[in-house]
């Protein structure tokens, strides 16, 4: 039987670098992990441009960040060459973990946390990695990414209580997010509207001019003022945005980082946005929202929460391989047919049982 001395002691390894959504939803799993060993030194491996969306997580003990070559605008491919991987893999070493979880479900994940030494390795028999692992869990598609997530540690003998999001806002960027409104002229009793109409595979982004139809829709219908999102690539498309919707929005596309961004989401009402990594985020927030789901299927990657609605249309090649154009030919307005098919009228019925 171990003691408490040897459970203090535990090192764990936990592997998950990738986009923002996808680091956020290993939140259940990571509280879960740290509920069922409060005294064990919890490392996360994790991509530096998502790493932001953790700080001020309080089940984690360090973030270790991992940059390979990827086709994301933000990684700079720190660890490309055979050297610094190596330098990688020694680092790792040198934490010398009992166990590593890999939520991530490539080989070259399974194959790191190999290489660190980890004596126990705990992940998804996916990619012909069963032999790099010591316990092998079965990839569900047709069960929600963080229920995925939960199922390794179920299957481990850790206990799952909970499975809720969650986010951790400091008090200077919940004051930046005050500021910031006070200074767009929005008055503190003002309902806002997020609308983030980009997503980073512009085929899963739902026409634009669709989404100035629904934010004109609904700032006369509730009096509100609409938050116009986005990041620097999108300013161009926020920009034309911004001359169709009236009243005019309030610009944060472009103008906030991310943590500012995620403050200023905090103060909506409401979110409309695409399948994207500020869903999750949203729902992190318990902000209401309704996203809009055509190639991906929302039953795996869906937004997680009690206020949260998807707007899809669940064709019979749905959802696809994302070869897009390739399977299917492009709709009038150049996006895949199962975006065309969801209506303005759709997208503001189900926020209209979502706003306060």
């Amino acid at each position: 039987m171990k003691g408490a001395n040897d459970r203090r002691l535990m090192n764990i390894l936990v592997l998950r670098y990738r986009f923002i959504g996808d680091t956020i939803m290993t939140v259940p799993f990571l509280r879960n992990l740290r509920h069922a060993h409060p005294d064990a030194r919890i490392d996360l491996v994790i991509a530096p441009y998502s790493s932001d969306v953790l700080l001020g997580i309080p089940y984690v003990d360090n973030l270790i960040e991992y940059d390979p070559p990827t086709a994301h605008q933000d990684s700079s491919g720190r660890h490309r060459t055979l050297g610094s991987k190596i330098r990688f893999i020694k680092e790792l070493r040198a934490g010398r973990y009992d166990k590593a979880y890999i939520l991530k479900r490539s080989l070259s994940s399974a194959l790191i946390a190999f290489l660190s030494g980890a004596k126990e390795r705990i992940g998804f028999d996916t990619e012909h990695r069963g032999f790099l692992l010591t316990k092998r869990i079965a990839y569900r598609r047709d069960r929600h990414e963080i229920q995925n997530f939960l199922e390794i540690l179920r299957a481990d003998g850790v206990p799952v209580t909970s499975d809720h999001l969650e986010a951790w806002l400091s008090e200077d960027e919940v004051s930046f997010a005050a500021k910031f409104l006070a200074k767009e002229g929005c008055p503190v009793e003002t309902p806002l509207i997020g609308i983030h109409p980009f997503s980073a595979i512009t085929e899963r982004a739902w026409p634009v001019e669709r989404f100035v139809e629904v934010a004109n829709a609904l700032q006369k219908k509730h009096r509100a003022r609409i938050l116009l999102f986005g990041g620097q690539r999108d300013m161009e498309a926020a920009s034309d945005m911004e001359k169709l919707i009236q009243p005019r929005p309030i610009m944060a596309a472009g103008r906030t980082d991310l943590r500012q961004t995620m403050a200023l989401l905090s103060k909506c009402s409401l979110l409309i946005c695409n399948d994207s990594g500020i869903m999750h985020l949203a729902a992190a927030l318990d902000v209401a929202l309704v996203a809009l789901f055509g190639p991906q299927t929302p039953d795996l990657f869906g937004p997680s929460g009690k206020r949260c609605a998807v707007v899809s249309k669940r064709f019979h090649c749905s959802p696809c391989r994302q070869k897009f154009f390739k399977e299917c030919a492009p709709s009038p307005s150049g996006k895949p047919w199962c975006m065309e098919k969801i209506t303005a009228e759709e997208v503001l019925t189900a926020a209209s049982g979502l706003f306060p």
